[in-house]
């Protein structure tokens, strides 16, 4: 379902840097989760994962500031933010992920499909964005996002911190 290839070189990388890595879903649902432990040796670098699926659980356990998050539906990149540098906290992981947005259209997104996500290194936040889905099932567009923050972080782990966002 994941690619092996890029799973077992962000497995490499990580247990090379004897690091680890948490995440913090939302619109993934936990596809972020179980590609990550189905890598190879994931007991040496995955911690583990928190899928927050609303507002009151993403305050609850991510610290996410409420007032801004109801303002936004919880799906902006301060949000995502948020969640990246709390599971870093909430799981002691040197790396956390996080994504909050929409696979299906809803009034609160405008009927479009986006996700914004952020990757941070112990609580910095190194990469952050906004990611665009063109319509189709709820678990391609998902699919889509885990296969993009995937890449994404093992970017970061190769070439460094990048200026994006």
């Amino acid at each position: 379902m994941f690619d092996e290839t890029l799973l077992s070189h962000i497995k490499e990388q990580l247990i090379r840097k004897n690091q680890t890595i948490a995440v913090a879903e939302s619109v993934t649902a936990g596809f972020l989760q179980l590609a990550l432990a189905s890598a190879d040796e994931a007991i040496r670098f995955f911690q583990g994962g928190i899928t927050a699926y609303n507002l009151g659980q993403k305050y609850k356990h991510l610290g996410v500031e409420p007032v801004h998050a109801e303002q936004c539906n919880c799906v902006d990149t301060p949000v995502a933010a948020e969640m990246a540098r709390a599971v870093t906290h909430l799981f002691r992981s040197d790396w956390g992920i996080a994504i909050t947005g929409y696979a299906t259209p809803v009034p609160e997104s405008g009927q479009q499909l986006f996700a914004c996500y952020a990757i941070a290194f112990r609580e910095e936040i190194l990469l952050e964005g906004k990611l665009e889905a063109n319509e189709a099932p709820a678990i391609n567009v998902q699919k889509y996002y885990t296969d993009y923050l995937l890449a994404a972080f093992n970017n970061v782990l190769e070439h460094g911190f990048p200026n994006e966002s």
